[in-house]
């Protein structure tokens, strides 16, 4: 492949690499950056935690890096295929991960879909000279022909390239240890037992070299650590022990600065990052002799070993103990081996005597590889719904014949629940029922739609849950939301955290203190449960309380970064507009880290932390409008920094967006139908021509309800949309309903908890009475509502100055009087002033509060 680059044609074609592990494609993404930077050719990056949304962001990439969960999501939201087809060479790392319960699906569905993009291509330009190949590799895969029969196109299967371990550039020894596991014990008494078998391993096995220990929990991990230090030494030398001292001296952790002096470390997510960066140093160097660590170190950072030591082959996810799945048990293999040091390296499997042989047949790689498609099918047939490769129950069976499954279902039917007499027309037939049977499932909770003669077509509901590759089983939870459902009520949807005993008391001081400011929406008695904990540390980002230790705080990190996906919720359901509001709100919370009313506004500004947003608050700047009419001189007071970071500070907030919302009733309306006309403006357009501190993928959404809770319209508008002329408008017929001719209109940001012009009110409704306003608008700048109400002979002076301080109100204009009910006061000069004003006598108009 890299000798064939340079002559390639840059402008035409794209090569996407598939990596399971995201540390792994950062590592791999930056090597090949540096290979292909200098021949011009492009690399992106996609994982998780990229911003990248769309297609025309890698249009321009000739080298994409991506994991197959990532790809599977980018290619669900592409409306059509015009990058796919440009893809010309699909490489597949660690294929074997097919047959993975979690993550094998998923890859199975991209690279069929993949192989169906291709088939399309070459039916539509069959004389096409250049055609996507795939390039699968895999370490451990006994029945690679089937490997290469899913690869096939029109001319047969791939070819099959085998390599020894002669190739390999460190020799790697793989040994399994049986240990008795008796009728009487559990794995947390079998997995304590293994810590005393530790030292005679690491003394077989290592050959006095750096060794590598996987325990299964943090807890784990610290015992083991504890044990192996009291029953064997490791210091080589004075020489040795001083420069164990050295980095002993800088570590934080008191128990692991004692384990360090003994030579042994212990390294998770739980130690801090100061720490961490010593102990990997030091196991890097050499210095370190045993380092225990759990399995998630695997999948980051690259600390390679001459000894891996894998302490039992059971873990705990989910609150229950499961074995560690194939692909997890490879990555931990794969740890052993310094090429740099080493000519040879071993990886020893510690596991039940029971299942010592199962475990002897996965390193010899004589295991077959099997799907697991069918086990997550009813998802993946919705995503290929929504995206027209399936159409009818026949082209169900045509794309099934695509996929990985169709090639070991007609080799071993047994393993799917087919009987091993069937021919290949009976496996079809099956596997086409078990099609039936999952489009039945989507089409009960109005997923898809069926008609008589087995047409499929997506529903809004199916499009999202593609979109947003929900699960089957949340899809069905939403569809039980009645439309009542708070703030509080939707924080607790995340339960994908453990509670460690340790945490407890932190999180109950979080959750109820007299003496503290604590959470906003405390739950009863003690935290005892993960989505308790989960809870709790959502509502402490959002309320900006610090949380001092360390796991927690990577748990949160970890829970936000899936958070943001709480807007799966907004699922454009008609008759749930309180629901899909609140959804929306928490999904704004959720990007910002901040509740939509919190007064730490400024914590969203570049170069404002916690510290300094506190600041802000204890100067009462508690709104963006407040920081915009702040001298900059006294920004730097207020937050001990010296010039020019107060002009830096004003300008940010002056470069955010202000938008400006009219309504306007249209002459058409009937008795129950009115029309309105909704505008929003972006005032300040002009400005953020040149520069703006929201990002470029920034946008409002523009949600209006009825006081059925039905959604009456629904809109994101990009400023990127707002910024070529500067509004967006749109024509909106609303029917009256059965309680009061009010509508709730809500305009809600994307990025900022509570920014923009009017941060505080974003999320509250905003009534406007149906077939009696002529005119209301409703203009968001500098941080406060300015209201102006009109009719076409009356002035409105008095009226636009008297609203000058007035955060939100609803307006009711009658042929002869304007009554203003205040649903939000503050800041009030004078009192009086807001009891009657007399704008023109002539016409008698009078504004009257109610």
């Amino acid at each position: 492949f890299l000798p064939t680059v340079p002559t390639l044609p840059h402008h035409n074609f794209t090569t996407d690499a598939l990596k399971h592990i995201k540390r792994q494609e950062i590592q791999q993404y930056e090597n090949w950056k540096l290979k292909f930077g200098p021949l011009g050719l492009n690399c992106k990056e996609l994982t998780g935690d990229t911003e990248i949304e769309d297609v025309f962001e890698i249009q321009d990439a000739h080298l994409i890096m991506t994991t197959p969960e990532k790809w599977d999501s980018m290619t669900r939201k592409w409306k059509n295929n015009c990058l796919l087809q440009s893809v010309q060479l699909f490489l597949i790392d660690e294929v074997h991960v097919v047959k993975d319960s979690t993550r094998g699906p998923t890859l199975e569905v991209v690279v069929s879909r993949m192989k169906t993009i291709h088939s399309y291509t070459v039916a539509e330009s069959p004389d096409a000279s250049t055609r996507m190949r795939f390039v699968a590799v895999s370490a451990t895969i006994p029945n690679i022909c089937d490997i290469a029969d899913w690869l096939s196109n029109d001319q047969g299967p791939a070819t099959c390239l085998e390599m020894d371990e002669s190739h390999r550039p460190v020799k790697l020894r793989k040994v399994v240890l049986g240990f008795p596991f008796g009728n009487s014990q559990n794995e947390f008494k079998f997995d304590l037992s293994l810590n005393y078998k530790m030292a005679s391993v690491i003394q077989t096995y290592s050959d006095q070299k750096p060794t590598l220990v996987f325990c299964s929990t943090r807890k784990g991990v610290q015992q083991s650590a504890t044990v192996l230090a009291k029953d064997a030494r490791f210091i080589m030398s004075i020489d040795h022990r001083q420069r164990l001292m050295k980095y002993a001296s800088s570590i934080l952790d008191a128990k692991l600065r004692d384990l360090i002096m003994c030579g042994v470390g212990y390294h998770h997510a739980g130690v801090s990052l100061s720490d961490r960066k010593v102990v990997e140093d030091a196991f890097t160097a050499g210095d370190l002799p045993v380092l225990f660590t759990t399995s998630t170190l695997a999948m980051g950072v690259n600390l390679p070993a001459h000894l891996v030591v894998i302490k039992s082959t059971m873990h705990y996810a989910g609150g229950s103990c499961e074995e560690y799945s194939e692909a997890d048990m490879l990555q931990m293999i794969g740890r052993a081996g310094r090429p740099q040091f080493d000519t040879s390296a071993t990886a020893v499997i510690m596991t039940r005597i029971q299942n010592r042989e199962k475990y002897l047949q996965f390193i010899s790689g004589s295991e077959t590889i099997e799907s697991s498609l069918h086990t997550n099918l009813v998802e993946h047939l919705n995503a290929e719904i929504v995206l027209h490769t399936i159409s009818d129950v026949n082209m169900a069976l045509d794309w099934i014949r695509s996929t990985f499954l169709y090639i070991r279902a007609l080799k071993n039917p047994t393993h799917y629940g087919f009987s091993s007499e069937l021919d290949k027309c009976g496996i079809e037939t099956k596997l086409q029922e078990l099609c039936l049977k999952n489009l039945n499932s989507l089409a009960s909770y109005q997923l898809i739609t069926m008609d008589e003669d087995i047409n499929i077509k997506p529903t809004e509901s199916g499009k999202l849950m593609a979109r947003y590759c929900v699960a089957f089983d949340t899809m069905k939870q939403f569809s039980k939301l009645t439309g009542t459902e708070n703030l509080a009520e939707l924080v607790s949807e995340f339960s994908d955290v453990q509670l460690r005993v340790n945490e407890k008391r932190t999180l109950n001081t979080l959750n109820i203190d007299k003496n503290r400011v604590t959470i906003r929406y405390p739950m009863e008695g003690k935290i005892k449960s993960k989505d308790m904990k989960v809870n709790c540390l959502i509502q402490a980002q959002l309320g900006n309380l610090p949380i001092q230790e360390f796991g927690l705080t990577q748990d949160t990190g970890k829970i936000f970064r899936s958070g943001v996906r709480i807007k799966f919720l907004s699922h454009h359901s008609k008759q749930n507009f309180s629901a899909q509001l609140n959804s929306l709100i928490l999904a704004k919370c959720f990007r910002a880290k901040l509740w939509e009313d919190s007064p730490y506004v400024s914590k969203q500004l570049d170069k404002i932390g916690l510290s300094l947003a506190t600041a802000m608050v204890n100067a009462g700047l508690t709104s963006f409008s407040k920081i915009e009419a702040t001298n900059p001189r006294e920004l730097e007071l207020i937050v001990n920094r010296h010039p020019p970071f107060g002009n830096q500070i004003k300008e940010a907030v002056s470069k955010l967006p202000k938008y400006e919302i009219r309504l306007e009733q249209l002459p058409k309306y009937s008795v129950s139908t009115a029309e309105i006309l909704v505008t929003v403006n972006l005032k300040n357009f002009e400005e953020l021509l040149t520069k703006r501190t929201a990002p470029d993928h920034h946008y409002v959404t523009l949600i209006i309800g009825d006081c059925d809770n039905n959604v009456v319209f629904q809109q994101k508008i990009q400023d990127t949309v707002l910024l070529k002329s500067g509004s967006w408008s749109r024509k909106i017929e609303v029917t009256r309903t059965s309680q009061e001719d009010k509508i709730s209109i809500n305009l809600i940001s994307s990025e900022y908890g509570v920014v923009m012009c009017v941060p505080e009110i974003y999320h509250r409704r905003h009534y406007y009475p149906l077939w009696e306003v002529q005119w209301v608008v409703i203009i968001l700048i500098g941080g406060i509502w300015q209201t102006s109400v009109s009719q076409h002979t009356y002035p409105t002076t008095h009226l636009t100055h008297c609203m000058s301080h007035i955060a939100m109100l609803v307006a009711i204009l009658h042929p002869t009087k304007v009554y203003f009910h205040f649903l939000y006061m503050r800041r009030f000069n004078n009192k009086d002033a807001y009891k009657y004003i007399y704008a023109d006598g002539r016409s008698g108009l009078e504004v009257r509060f109610v």
